[in-house]
């Protein structure tokens, strides 16, 4: 095993072995879940809390969903009824979280680093579900299992990745998870979407779909992040979909075998059309959603694993 970190809040600090060592592990878990034998106590004994202070189904699901696969107590914070509602800092939460002795603590928040500033004031393992702008490690993470188990590997694909890359935490960790593993990567999107100095991400970036979709043997489109827009950053929906929507006139320009992923919650008809979604031979959307738990086990695992041994 290749995996020595205290927590996961990011893809940054992660070495490609380090990915493979994750992937390999939440693969195994992922045959085990389709077989049934879902359960295993592995996180006996263990106390996982989760904290949610943006409003989550997928990820808060996947996480309580693999924790308690794993044997361990499993607690909710409703976070948009607590302390800090009332004016707790987050270090006093950290406090107060310590003080329970949990073992996992699982964080979404709205704020850049924020989940990096608790993971150095709490005794436990960190898991980041998703901070601001700036990452979501167990997302890039579940992409990069969907694309392996579907594509056979990793390394010397080309990935398009569409829509709205300037707000997204899921562009930025999946260019930072697979340029590490080598795939070519393209950004595609409205220049008002797109990230000031993209191009100089070693990654190609491109304002036409057609280009960047040709030959593509990924195409991940992104949800527009309205809650994080504070402008006209597009025309109108209508406008968007005609020029950047996934269609089957767009897909028809990449490689006859890509396939169709999108991090969810989609909106049909503005970023990708329906029939595209729900294609079975295309699509692999709801592979997404079942590799999320296998993925949120493996990492839970591993991390459990270095705390009981004293790594990280």
């Amino acid at each position: 095993m290749s995996f020595s970190h205290a927590h996961l809040l990011g893809i940054e600090p992660l070495a490609p072995q380090d990915i493979t060592t994750l992937l390999d592990r939440a693969d195994a878990y992922a045959e085990a879940n389709r077989r049934g034998d879902k359960h295993s106590d592995s996180l006996a004994g263990l106390t996982q809390i989760n904290m949610f202070f943006e409003n989550s189904t997928r990820t808060q699901a996947s996480f309580e969903i693999a924790g308690k696969r794993l044997g361990a107590d499993v607690m909710n914070m409703a976070m948009q009824t607590s302390s800090v509602k009332k004016g707790e800092t987050l270090i006093d939460t950290a406090l107060t979280l310590n003080a329970m002795h949990p073992d996992l603590l699982v964080v979404r928040h709205p704020q850049s680093g924020a989940v990096n500033l608790l993971a150095e004031k709490v005794n436990c393992a960190v898991l980041n579900a998703g901070d601001g702008r700036h990452e979501h490690p167990t997302q890039a993470l579940l992409d990069a299992l969907t694309i392996r188990r579907a594509k056979g590997r990793l390394h010397r694909l080309t990935v398009a990745i569409c829509g709205d890359i300037a707000h997204s935490r899921v562009a930025r960790s999946n260019i930072l998870l697979l340029g590490k593993m080598e795939s070519r990567l393209r950004l595609v999107g409205p220049p008002t979407l797109m990230p000031a100095g993209a191009a100089d991400w070693g990654v190609e970036v491109y304002d036409d779909m057609a280009e960047g979709l040709k030959d593509a043997d990924v195409v991940m489109m992104l949800r527009l992040q309205r809650e994080r827009m504070d402008g006209g950053f597009i025309p109108s929906e209508r406008e968007y979909y005609h020029r950047y929507g996934l269609d089957p006139a767009k897909l028809a320009l990449a490689k006859p075998d890509a396939i169709v992923m999108h991090p969810g919650p989609m909106n049909r008809g503005v970023e990708i059309d329906g029939t595209l979604a729900d294609d079975i031979n295309r699509s692999v959307i709801q592979e997404q959603v079942e590799m999320g738990v296998a993925v949120r086990m493996a990492a839970m695992d591993l991390l459990a694993q270095n705390r009981r041994q004293g790594l990280g």
